[in-house]
């Protein structure tokens, strides 16, 4: 793996606003995991413009296999932390799979994610899409276009398998909740079974990101939910067709954030605020004058020890548009979202929605209190430290008090119906009301035995 790390004397440090009120960090020669994908983004800026070495930070940049060998790294001490999933944190503090308490002080983004299928499924699916004057289909498309393909297929005796990043994945999610908004069963999981294909109509399973394309291309999945640059690649391989966006079906959802051990927090509190500080720093210049930086981003994305895609691939989300079939090119300014709408604010309601998710499909077996969802927000997600931090950055003439959210109760504001593919608002106060007003999945005190959903 190739690693990058700051190497600067200290007596060279250039005396910035930044430097001058520097914390005293409590360790400052750090490791930081990501996986290849552009949400990695913050990160990457962080190192290149010099904002973590204003902070009195030498760290080094390190791309892991996979997602759990990188969640296995944050727990065990060999990375002080990393790029993570956001149900990674939750899923581990509350002992799905690998147990660990890992906190976030920082949203590394919105959006950024889309589903593609085969050149073969999407030729099936275009029978079932509306298209408009000038021929194009009409987004955001449903997966109710898929239903009969996906039937057709079942009637076969054919599974109908696709592609998703890690069972606690925001893609996983995604997959599973534009499935079920279009009628299609993506599954259950169960303390004994832990495929998550309980009673599904669409098979899902594990493809770590750059393998999505070469996967669907081999016809081992016949379409996956994966983060940029991978369902661009597949447009220009020619192999396959993004059918929606993660913006499309749910505006300004949360994606990423950054992970690290409550232990290592607890440990080194100034460090932490000292990391956040320069995230929040990246994630501002990532967005600033209507993302002018983005061609600049796209070029540091594109080299080998970041995420190692060609330059076009990666520009085709990253700078404002999203390219569907072939040519079928539209603009979408907020494809990636790295600090406008508050995208860096640790949010409780965005934590309270991934377990709602794991509830639903079973990754938590048994019905919770609204208290319950509250709490273990609370325990992962940081707004403390994420606020310190922006108050230490309004302190060293960095930024300005309007550019963040201090007047949050920690939840956001319900999200409309009209921001949901499938009409159903989202209130992160009320967890279980929202579970009950969902058709497909698991709610009140219903529970899997065996094959079969009980009560």
């Amino acid at each position: 793996m190739k690693c990058i790390s700051f190497i600067l004397a200290a007596t060279t440090m250039l005396v910035t606003p930044a430097a001058a009120e520097m914390l005293d960090v409590e360790k400052d020669e750090l490791k930081f995991g990501f996986i290849k994908l552009t949400d990695m983004a913050p990160l990457a800026v962080a190192y290149e413009k010099g904002y973590f070495e204003d902070e009195g930070l030498f760290v080094t940049l390190e791309a892991q296999a996979n997602w759990k060998v990188l969640l296995d790294g944050v727990i065990s001490g060999t990375l002080d932390g990393a790029h993570m999933l956001a149900g990674q944190p939750l899923a581990a503090t509350i002992g799905f799979g690998t147990e660990a308490h890992i906190i976030t002080p920082f949203s590394m983004d919105l959006n950024g994610n889309g589903i593609t299928v085969s050149n073969e499924i999407w030729t099936q699916m275009k029978e079932h899409i509306p298209h408009d004057t000038d021929g194009k289909p009409v987004h955001p498309i449903s997966a109710a276009a898929l239903k009969p393909v996906v039937e057709k297929y079942k009637s076969e005796g054919k599974p109908f398998n696709m592609g998703m990043v890690f069972p606690v994945s925001t893609h996983n999610y995604e997959l599973r909740y534009w499935l079920a908004a279009g009628g299609l069963q993506p599954g259950y999981y169960s303390p004994e079974n832990v495929t998550g294909q309980i009673g599904a109509d669409v098979l899902l399973s594990v493809t770590p990101p750059p393998q999505m394309p070469a996967t669907m291309e081999a016809g081992t999945i016949y379409g996956y939910c994966v983060g940029e640059p991978w369902n661009q690649q597949a447009v220009f391989k020619g192999i396959g067709v993004p059918v929606i966006t993660d913006y499309e079906l749910w505006k300004n959802n949360p994606e990423k954030v950054f992970g690290l051990s409550a232990q290592f927090q607890e440990e080194n509190p100034n460090t932490t605020i000292a990391i956040t500080k320069a995230l929040i720093r990246a994630a501002m210049w990532l967005d600033e004058n209507d993302n002018a930086n983005r061609p600049e981003a796209v070029e540091i994305l594109s080299r080998s020890e970041y995420v190692g895609a060609d330059y076009e691939v990666i520009a085709n989300s990253m700078t404002g548009t999203f390219e569907y079939e072939k040519g079928d090119k539209r603009e979408v300014p907020d494809f990636n979202v790295f600090f406008r709408h508050n995208a860096t604010y640790p949010y409780y309601s965005d934590a309270v929605w991934y377990l709602t998710q794991m509830r639903r499909w079973g990754q938590i077996a048994e019905a919770k209190p609204d208290s319950w969802y509250d709490e273990v927000a609370k325990s992962v997600y940081k707004p403390d430290i994420y606020l310190a931090a922006a108050k230490s950055l309004i302190d060293d003439g960095l930024a300005t008090e309007d550019m963040f959210d201090f007047v949050t109760d920690g939840y956001k504001a319900a999200t409309p119906a009209a921001d949901v593919i499938d009409g159903i608002p989202y209130d992160g106060k009320q967890p279980n009301a929202y579970l009950e007003s969902l058709p497909i999945g698991l709610k009140g005190d219903q529970v899997l035995d065996g094959n079969q959903v009980k009560g």
